[in-house]
């Protein structure tokens, strides 16, 4: 598959990424110890999801570049 994301647009399309996918699996996870997994489970979980995700996206926009920051002072070459 051809890449189509522009390099410049790599740490907003990394962003997209992991927050998607951590906050699935976090509302995932927090939607079935509160509810259970039941048959409206998977309608309850996406319901989470989606403002989940929202709030997720430019919160590691915005926390991402403080890490790496953090990072370099406290890793050994």
């Amino acid at each position: 598959m051809k890449p189509f994301v522009p390099r410049r647009l790599e740490p907003i399309a990394f962003g997209f990424l992991l927050s998607g996918m951590m906050s699935c699996v976090v509302s995932g996870l927090s939607t079935a110890i509160a509810s259970g997994i039941h048959g409206a489970f998977f309608l309850r979980w996406m319901s989470a999801w989606a403002p989940s995700w929202a709030v997720a996206f430019p919160a590691v926009l915005v926390v991402a570049p403080l890490v790496r920051r953090i990072l370099k002072r406290i890793v050994v070459a």
